[in-house]
């Protein structure tokens, strides 16, 4: 029996539909242009089920037991252990029990229609959608065809590691029961909240990190993650990497290190990078090379690489955003960049100049040097722009300002114990901040002061006339800028 073939024109053609794909098609749909979204999971995609939501869901419960006995008289009241089950049922609860129906119901309350199903580039702006029951629908797009498929956890070359079948993020975030022990392979943002959050639940977690522990942070955001995760029972082993894997009889999976020490644990989670979901996109039948990530210029549209590919793009009709393109892999700057590509095409698709809107949503670059990051580990690492040692690098003359959070009384109201630590990066050749990063429990809500500074390059003199308020912890700007005044306060590198 042929498979049944159907055929669709839209103005815009939106593959994947996560966060970013969302906000892309809100976006043109707003725009008055006629939009589909294809996808061939969960509505809402890895955002909302298995990275962000349920991630932080699953981090919540322990930062406020912990939160609640640093500070006396809660803490006598708390005299039990953290509940598992409970802190599983209310993941299950944010994720909608992993039913995408509200955000169906979303998408056609906002005009934009989905198709669901696995599509592939097959043409020049066509996209073929093939469904779980065998049917076809190709779609064709007058304007553009937006890429906003995401990306997959990287499973590292180590001899026997796929045979254990290891958890990725999707697996530890849906978990429908703690393991008693839990090796983690990796030092960035998901080892360290999945460390974080599993060591509170009631893990053994030992933590496998050959480069250490948030590499691209300030070195004491690390320092002061991994001494918490230690604290809370932790074994962190930053100096080795996994040389083989195999499941034991038991069950239990047996890591052999490359130092010879063997890790053994109910599962291992897998958390060293992350690869394109564009594998099976079709992006060779554009010139493009399939598995790649996608190279975009600033108004998100693809860049051809090879002769093929300039000729395959020279209308200017594919576009990528979030992940896929790897200009930063965080769901906030993804929809900034769906933002930033829905109004690119709007104004193409109605002739108008892609730069004639006064806030300047058509052009994403805000992903060069001034990304913002939270994470939710305990102590909370929040972070915009430069390190220091990135800042040096590039070659600004600055100024380093650090601050022991713990003086602030902000801190004090917190925790008797309050443990946190503030660092901000001054060019001293323009008097602008290019780098903040705070590290204590509750630093994720300064952030956007600190992401409003940089990204406006606020002149430090103005700085001083925003006035923070006592007790909290907003005051270490105040301490900072104080810090930067002292008359004998000189360069640092």
């Amino acid at each position: 029996m042929a498979t049944p073939t159907t055929a669709d024109t839209y103005d815009v053609i939106v593959l994947g539909a996560g966060a970013v794909g969302e906000n892309v098609a809100d976006r043109t749909a707003q725009g008055g242009l006629r939009t589909v979204i294809v996808e061939s999971a969960l509505v809402g995609g890895e955002c909302s089920y298995w990275a962000c939501m349920p991630s932080k869901a699953l981090l919540r419960s322990g930062a406020a037991l912990a939160a609640a006995r640093r500070v006396p008289g809660a803490a006598e009241a708390v005299t039990g252990a953290l509940d598992p089950r409970a802190t599983l049922r209310r993941r299950d609860t944010i994720v909608h029990d992993y039913s995408d129906a509200g955000q169906v119901e979303w998408l056609g309350s906002a005009g934009i229609d989905l198709v669901r199903g696995r599509g592939r580039l097959t043409a020049e702006r066509q996209v073929t959608v093939t469904a779980a029951d065998g049917s076809v629908r190709v779609l064709t797009a007058t304007h553009a065809v937006v890429v906003s498929t995401g990306s997959a956890a990287l499973l590292p070359d180590v001899p026997g590691l796929a045979d254990v079948t290891p958890w990725t993020s999707h697996e530890a975030t849906s978990a429908t029961q703690i393991p008693t022990s839990l090796a983690i392979i990796g030092g960035g943002v998901v080892a360290a909240e999945m460390a974080t959050a599993y060591t509170a639940l009631g893990s053994q977690v030992t933590l496998i990190a050959r480069s250490g522990l948030l590499g691209g942070q300030e070195p004491f955001a690390g320092d002061l993650v991994a001494a918490a995760l230690r604290a809370g029972g932790a074994t962190l082993l930053l100096a080795d990497s996994p040389a083989a894997a195999r499941r034991t009889d038991s069950g239990d999976v047996e890591l052999t290190l490359a130092s010879g020490a063997i890790v053994t644990a109910n599962e291992v989670l897998v958390a060293t990078g992350r690869v394109p979901n564009t594998q099976n996109l079709g992006l060779s039948t554009v010139g493009l090379v399939d598995g790649d990530w996608l190279t975009v210029d600033d108004t998100l549209r693809v860049v051809g690489e090879s002769p093929a590919s300039v000729a395959a793009l020279a209308s200017g009709w594919l576009y990528a955003a979030g992940d896929v393109n790897h200009r930063a892999l965080l769901t906030h700057q993804g929809k900034y960049q769906a933002r930033a590509v829905g109004d690119v095409i709007i104004a193409r698709a109605t002739g108008s100049a892609v730069d004639d809107r006064p806030w300047g949503t058509h052009v994403a670059t805000a992903d060069h040097s001034a990304v913002p990051q939270v994470t939710f580990t305990d102590p909370e690492v929040a972070s915009v722009g430069l390190t220091a040692a990135d800042a040096v690098r590039s070659g600004f003359r600055v100024r380093i300002l650090d601050y022991d959070l713990s003086w602030l009384g902000g801190a004090t109201a917190l925790a008797d114990d309050y443990v946190g630590r503030a660092r901000a990066i001054v060019d001293l050749d323009r008097e602008v901040l290019i780098g903040v990063t705070f590290v204590g429990q509750d630093v994720a809500e300064l952030l956007h002061s600190a992401t409003i500074a940089v990204v406006a390059e606020v002149p430090i003199a103005r700085l001083w006339h925003a006035v923070p308020s006592f007790p909290t912890l907003s005051e270490v700007w105040l301490r900072l800028l104080e810090e930067y005044g002292r008359p004998d306060s000189v360069p640092q590198a």
